[in-house]
């Protein structure tokens, strides 16, 4: 069951930057019989608190070394750098290793699906992780290495009706591989799985655990669809960024250009996916010269080179909430701009995005010039310079690197599970 009970410091988690780093009161998950090897777990469970004291005692002593410099684009750069230095000390993940490719222990390393088959490399099949346990009963977590996106690659097939889309085959298949894994281990029994992760870009990721809530009900879901009008729950679920990777590429090409060379007041080029994209074209879709927008990029244009001359890239949701075009901008050292409903940003449990980034309502699209217009030099150049600063963190690194995007994945799910404590019941 859970309570909350028992005062353990908790540092990194919160839903606004009001509470951020005020909860002291990690959750309590009590898992009952048939458990083993009790010693190992509380082994965890004590690394666990020593950690939540050294990130504790950072947030109080306001130290910081050369790695982290105090910035705006954190909540709390003491408490991250403290908790990023932890988690590399500390922290080991268990890939179980039943199944077969390509369901399992593979995913698409290039395209808008990217993240899944880039993480599952980096921690599964490459096996040079520093964070890949040896032995579950060293691990702090465990991964399932599904992808969700191979799933609909492979298991949808034919589509001849709408009823070959119906998500029941996919979720089938993830809870009869975690009854699995847990029939060969005592792990998900013994914290229903709040110290187990998935990681999916796909749009249908969120839909593993629909079927069965309770199930799932403290699982973690690792999602670049984190849309919390649809269930995805800040304090369990990550966030993580969708990263478009051109074939044999790890990002775009860097054409940003100097703040006094870029022209253009604000840009956007897409298809009209979704309602918000639609509004957004209706309104300025080729109609204005310092905000442009378009469908289709005219002939002999290029887009990366567009965004880098532009101060503001705009980004709207998609059918989805999360769009490649995020993480473009930042490369690309554009301020994004972030038009959508009901979107949990990317690590914004360490990162503070109104320091790097804008937010328009969206039946404020037709202010789009005037709101940008407005934003002072001063203010546009503090942006800007915060854009270079955060881009590391969106950066991939085969192999990862300190602070990169793989390493910004893992700590959030390092966090979740810093803040649970898996006890016996008595």
């Amino acid at each position: 069951m859970i309570s909350q009970q028992g005062k353990l410091p908790n540092e990194l988690l919160s839903t606004s930057a009001t509470d951020i780093y005020n909860n002291t009161v990690p959750t309590l998950i009590k898992f009952g019989h048939g458990v083993k090897n009790r010693t190992s777990l509380e082994r965890i469970e004590g690394d666990l608190a020593r950690a939540r004291a050294l990130i504790q005692e950072a947030i109080r002593s306001k130290k910081y070394t050369t790695a982290m410099k105090k910035s705006s684009i954190y909540w709390n750069p003491h408490a991250f750098h403290q908790s990023h230095m932890e988690m590399m000390k500390r922290f080991k993940v268990w890939v179980y290793k039943e199944g077969e490719q390509p369901l399992i222990h593979d995913g698409p390393v290039n395209n808008k699906y990217a993240i899944e088959g880039q993480f599952i490399d980096e921690i599964d099949t490459s096996n040079n992780s520093p964070f890949k346990a040896n032995h579950p009963e060293q691990a702090h977590v465990f991964f399932l290495p599904f992808s969700v996106s191979k799933v609909i690659r492979y298991v949808y097939k034919p589509r001849r009706s709408k009823s070959d889309y119906d998500p029941d085959r996919l979720q089938r298949l993830v809870e009869d591989y975690i009854n699995i894994v847990a029939t060969k281990y005592p792990y998900w029994n013994r914290s229903k799985g709040a110290d187990h992760f998935l990681i999916s870009c796909h749009d249908w990721g969120p839909t593993i655990s629909y079927a069965n809530p309770e199930f799932f009900k403290y699982f973690i879901r690792v999602l670049c669809n984190a849309n919390i009008s649809e269930g995805f729950q800040p304090n369990r679920d990550v966030s993580i960024p969708e990263v478009y990777l051109p074939v044999g590429k790890l990002g775009p090409p860097n054409m940003a250009q100097h703040p006094d060379n870029r022209t253009i007041l604000a840009f956007f080029a897409g298809g009209a996916h979704g309602n918000i994209r639609k509004k957004l074209l209706k309104r300025w879709k080729d109609r204005d010269k310092e905000v442009q927008v378009h469908e289709y990029l005219p002939k002999g244009q290029d887009y990366t080179k567009l965004m880098g001359l532009s101060k503001f890239c705009l980004c709207p949701s998609g059918h989805e909430v999360a769009s490649p075009r995020v993480v473009e901008a930042i490369y690309a050292g554009c301020v994004p701009v972030i038009i959508c409903d009901n979107y949990s940003l990317p690590f914004s449990d360490v990162l503070n995005w109104s320091q790097f980034s804008m937010e328009i309502a969206v039946d404020r699209i037709p202010e789009i010039k005037t709101i940008l217009q407005n934003v002072s030099k001063d203010k546009y150049r503090e942006l800007y310079l915060n854009v270079r600063k955060v881009r590391r963190h969106f950066v991939i690194n085969r192999p990862a690197k300190p602070f990169d995007l793989m390493h910004m994945i893992l700590h959030s799910v390092w966090l979740r599970r810093l803040n649970s404590w898996l006890i016996a019941s008595q």
